[in-house]
């Protein structure tokens, strides 16, 4: 589901934004042995639910000033977040600046709900500590139709386009 990635990839790089270095979860490759805390992101569960009537939401004028319908969804999923660090101190710093992201700087797309972080732990497999947060959230997403009426890609509100 394209709208999972999205999500997961708007709060990579705000994480990133403030100085968390930060990936998506499962990378092809074991975990790195890391000085500084690094975040693996992931987005779990989601419910989606429709905006309006059939996902329409209404015409609105579009960057040329011609009108164009506008349809929206709305997702209610979970945000995980796992902290690993060498050091317990550098990975209880990861959480805080976590925290402050995902309760404070994700885009306006995605509205935060309950943050809720485990006691932190030692991974024996990777030899790090580990503190695993998560995140319900509401995410918004909308799409034009394009000029023959067919249906573009939901794109999540306030996310940067690339």
């Amino acid at each position: 589901m394209k709208e999972l990635t999205q999500i997961r990839d708007a709060v990579i790089t705000a994480l990133q934004g403030a100085g968390l270095r930060s990936e998506a979860a499962y990378p092809d490759r074991r975990v790195p042995k890391c000085t500084e805390a690094l975040a693996s992101v992931s987005v779990g569960a989601a419910e989606g639910r429709a905006l309006g009537f059939c996902n329409y939401l209404g015409e609105c004028a579009d960057e040329h000033g011609g009108l164009r319908e506008l349809y929206g969804k709305q997702l209610e999923g979970q945000i995980t977040v796992e902290i690993r660090a060498e050091r317990a101190q550098t990975c209880e710093d990861g959480c805080e600046t976590a925290s402050g992201v995902l309760l404070g700087s994700l885009p306006e797309g995605i509205a935060p709900g309950e943050l809720r972080w485990e006691a932190m732990a030692w991974e024996r497999e990777t030899g790090l500590f580990l503190r695993k947060g998560t995140l319900s959230c509401q995410a918004l997403f909308t799409a034009w139709a394009g000029e023959d009426s067919e249906f573009l890609d939901f794109i999540l509100k306030g996310a940067m386009k690339t």
